[in-house]
Order: structure tokens, then sequence, then C-alpha cells
């Protein structure tokens, strides 16, 4: 039965799905990111014609969605030869790794943390379409509205302090204060030593070339008005001067253009993800 605990997911999470499941059909392979999973718990009615999803307009925020999510999933991989057994998904949304790779899933811990209501719903969705719910899949509710710790709540759900993890978060920064980013840093970092966290952060305006800063400033204005303001821009040396303070022992600044480089550049199509977007990755 649905009731208030049991909530449809926020627009910016199904979005994120939708243009996934867009890459693949409808940029020509090979496909950077391959996901369709989140769509089909959608199930959204001829979501391709949505405004939201004409390829012109979603070309350069599909391929960021895409290009973040492939350098994430293989940055996981590198951790788990490298021993690492725990996988933690803050603000994990539509995430369907365990879907997608139920081998991998099987030797690993993984846990999705997230609001409770679109976390009920998803799991709900997961089970109505079939898809396998892994015993090493653990869902973390956090009623952050309510001022529930998100680390408890980690705690509460099995995940061991005294082994390494590999720690992500993308799409979530911005919408956090600077301070709040802060206590969240500080907290990763205490992680047992081999840990590594990846997280996405907008650069500051005044690094963008014109045109993409009009795009973002007309982003911001949009999300603001929705409730959902951006709060954290930072420049590179700024988000490693915030890496160091937390007590990370090394971090890199890992810029679109080498998320570009990596994934996009031998592309005859054109998608690329412009320059707003970049990755923090910290080590304990």
């Amino acid at each position: 039965m649905t009731d208030k605990y049991t909530v449809a997911p926020e627009h910016t999470a199904v979005r994120v799905a939708l243009w996934r499941a867009l890459h693949v059909k409808i940029d020509p392979p090979p496909h950077i990111f391959t996901d369709e999973v989140g769509a089909a718990l959608v199930d959204e009615k001829d979501w391709q014609n949505r405004q939201d999803m004409a390829p012109g307009f979603s070309k350069s925020m599909r391929a960021s969605i895409v290009g973040r999510a492939r350098f994430i999933e293989d940055l996981l991989k590198e951790e788990i030869k490298n021993g690492v057994t725990q996988y933690v998904i803050l603000g994990a949304g539509l995430d369907t790794f365990a879907q997608r790779h139920p081998n991998i899933a099987s030797h690993i811990q993984i846990f999705e943390v997230d609001q409770p209501g679109p976390q009920a719903w998803k799991k709900k969705r997961l089970l109505e379409k079939g898809f396998e719910i892994p015993e090493s899949l653990h869902f973390v509710p956090v009623d952050f509205e309510a001022g529930e710790s998100w680390w408890d709540r980690l705690l509460a759900a099995g995940f061991n302090p005294a082994k390494p993890a590999f720690v992500v978060s993308t799409g979530v920064s911005m919408y956090l204060t600077k301070e709040t980013n802060l206590t969240t840093f500080q907290q990763i970092a205490k992680l047992a030593k081999g840990s590594t966290f990846a997280t996405t952060f907008m650069l500051s305006l005044d690094l963008l070339p014109d045109q993409e800063r009009s795009i973002m400033e007309f982003v911001m204005k949009k999300a603001a008005e929705s409730g959902t303001p951006f709060n954290s821009l930072f420049s590179p040396e700024e988000i490693l001067a915030l890496a160091r303070k937390a007590g990370f022992s090394e971090s890199k600044y890992v810029s679109a253009q080498d998320i570009y480089n990596r994934y996009f550049s031998l592309r005859t199509d054109g998608l690329s993800a412009g320059t707003a977007e970049a990755f923090l990755v910290a080590t304990t």
C-alpha cells in the first residue's frame, strides 16, 4: 500500500535515469554507459517525447550524466581489484549498479543512501518489474529533514567502518552549503585507510566560458525558483583545499576535459559535456 513513506523520486533523479537510457537509444555505439533499468523503473509513457529529452537540447547534459556514471563505475572496478568490498552511494536516486552487474554485486556490499520515500518507491518498483534485489544491496533510508545522521543510519545498515570503502556522491554537492560539504568530507575522511571518496562539483561561474556561464546562470535561476538552489560552487583550488582541511591524505582534481579525453575524444558525433562539472577524488 502506498503511503507518505512511498513517494516518487525527485524529478532530477528521474531525468538522470531517462538521460542514461536516451544515450543508449539515440547515440551511436560504442556507448559510454549502458543503463536502461532506471527508465524501466520510471515506466513513463512516451518519455522520449518529453521536452527535456529532445536530442539537441539534452545532448550536453546526457553526455555529462553518462560520462560521470562511467567514470564512477570504472573507479569502483579499480577499487574492487585493490580489495575494497564496500560501496556507498550517497544520494543514490535511481542507481541500478546492483541490477546491471549482479556478479560484481554478489562479491561486495552496496549501501544506497537516500530519502525514505523515494527509496521505498524504488524498492517497490524493482520488485514490480521483476528485478532482483540481492542480499548484498542495503537500502539506507535517511530522513535529512528530520535531522537524521546518514552516518548513523549507514552503520545501522551493516557498514563496517574498520574496512576500506568506496564512497561516491554525484550531483549533490552544489545543493549543500560549503559548511555541510566540509562536514560530509570530514566524516568520510575518517574511514579506514585505503578508502576513496569521489564527488562531483560545479565550477565557479567565473571559470566558465561565456556561453556556458549564461546557461549555468539560467539553470541556477530555475533551480532556485523550484526550491533547490545551488549553494556551493568551487574552483579546483577550493575543492582541493576543502579535502585537505577535512583530513584526506591525498586528493586530485579531475576536470571535465579529463573525462572528455577519456571517453569522448574519439567519437564523431560531437557528444560532449561542457566544462561546468568536475570531480574530486580523495583517499584516506
